[in-house]
């Protein structure tokens, strides 16, 4: 009688065609091994399963002297002439989503289109509230400023109510130019809170940052003093893609006879750009008495971030990289 080691080690000179694997339960222990004219055949069945781990027994090997295929019992998980190897491959269960999970993903889904609340009509805005007030009452973390390593790091507005921020969104304010993020960064280390909104504009981008300490008052409540403002370098784009035509009111315009006049305006925006890029950016103090202000953290867990401040203003934000960021 011959045998073999490992699975691999034996010459295959055909296979023999077995049934497809039968799930058997795991009080069925027992394999029952055939062979055929001492033909090597090798072959995979599920075994059974428990604690949602499924079993995989494989089996293979080389026939004997017996060339009639008599059946030999199974000896302490190895049959006779056969060497039988198990394997465990773990199976995660499926994790169901709480309902912390739901009230989030509906909340995020009630701000589409938003624009970060400056469109959000009073319908939306009232089934917005209602989210975050059940979100709130379901917080994870009742006492944020205690759990200050969960606020580091850098946050992306994604809803306000705050007013104060509505002219800044509007375009009519600033034609031409749209906000493209507004974030809040917070550094626990040193008790800093930057908050950063970045502009882009045909020609440029630039941002407008305010650098604030804040100090705890209470397991929920922090005090911000603003001390400095920033008004970042403008980066010009160096280089303008004029179209080949446009479309105006259903008539094509050929824009071929001014490529020679945006060439020149091009080679200006990349010297402006160049020189302006080297120039630092422009910081000023902030002395007001009335630079202050206070703000509660409502409701906290790694990816999101719900806060209310003065006059009762409201302020969703997401942690940089969470995938609630993604559409």
């Amino acid at each position: 009688m011959a045998g073999v080691s490992t699975f691999n080690s034996f010459i295959c000179k055909t296979f023999s065609q077995t049934p497809k694997p039968q799930l058997i339960s795991k009080n069925s222990i027992g394999i029952t091994t055939k062979k055929s004219n001492s033909f090597p055949r090798k072959s995979v069945s599920v075994y059974g399963s428990n604690n949602n781990k499924t079993i995989f027994r494989t089996q293979a090997g080389v026939g004997d002297d017996d060339e009639w295929g008599t059946e030999k019992p199974q000896v302490d998980g190895e049959v006779e002439g056969v060497k039988v190897a198990v394997a465990e491959a773990e199976l995660e269960p499926t994790k169901e989503p709480t309902e912390v999970d739901l009230l989030k993903k509906a909340l995020i889904d009630s701000l589409y289109g938003t624009d970060r609340g400056l469109k959000a009509s009073s319908e939306t805005r009232a089934e917005i509230i209602e989210l975050i007030t059940e979100l709130e009452a379901q917080n994870p973390t009742p006492a944020p400023t205690e759990a200050l390593t969960l606020l580091n790091g850098k946050w992306i507005l994604v809803y306000t109510s705050f007013v104060g921020l509505f002219p800044l969104l509007a375009r009519g304010t600033l034609p031409l130019v749209k906000v493209e993020e507004i974030s809040q960064t917070i550094n626990s280390v040193d008790f800093s809170v930057q908050n950063s909104v970045k502009f882009s504009g045909p020609l440029a981008t630039t941002s407008l940052i305010t650098n604030a300490k804040f100090e705890v008052r209470s397991p929920i409540r922090v005090q911000i003093k603003f001390e400095e403002g920033i008004i970042g370098t403008p980066q010009l784009t160096d280089s303008i893609v004029l179209p080949e035509s446009v479309d105006v009111l259903g008539q094509k315009i050929d824009l071929s006879p001014l490529k020679g006049l945006f060439t020149s305006l091009q080679d200006t925006a990349s010297s402006v750009a160049k020189t302006i890029s080297n120039q630092p950016p422009f910081k000023f103090p902030i002395t007001s008495d009335n630079a202050q202000s206070w703000l509660l953290t409502t409701y906290l867990d790694e990816e999101l971030r719900i806060s209310r401040g003065d006059g009762g203003s409201v302020f969703v934000l997401v942690k940089e990289g969470s995938s609630l960021l993604t559409p």
